[in-house]
């Protein structure tokens, strides 16, 4: 059976509780650090083409807002978001779970995490 994938930052809030709410439900899982690791492309691929590029690039976050503002123009397809989560893998919301079935989730929501096991 394949393992559950956790990737994200550390130090992320919503990462954390992830990873808390998998270890509390006896999940095993891995855990990539896009700061130590960086953005595996052909996953940031299959993320952007399975969970759309406007969702997988978080808006909200600082490193988006840090960015000027021709940066921020300059994504506007996936290729542009890839580019940029290659570049920035802050930017990326976080985290993105590739569960054992192969299925991905964005983010983190209790209910949701419980459905997929």
């Amino acid at each position: 059976m394949k393992t559950i994938i956790v990737y994200g930052i550390p130090n992320c809030d919503t990462v954390k509780r992830a990873r808390t709410w998998l270890t509390e439900h006896g999940q095993a899982y891995e855990f990539h650090d896009f700061k130590k690791a960086g953005v595996p492309a052909e996953q940031a691929q299959r993320w952007l083409a399975e969970l759309g590029w406007e969702s997988v690039i978080n808006r909200a976050g600082t490193t988006w807002r840090k960015l000027d503002e021709a940066d921020k123009a300059g994504v506007v397809d996936a290729a542009s978001a890839l580019a940029l989560m290659l570049a920035q893998p802050s930017v990326i919301k976080r985290p993105i779970v590739e569960w054992a079935d192969g299925h991905l989730s964005l983010s983190f929501k209790p209910e949701l995490f419980a459905q997929y096991l």
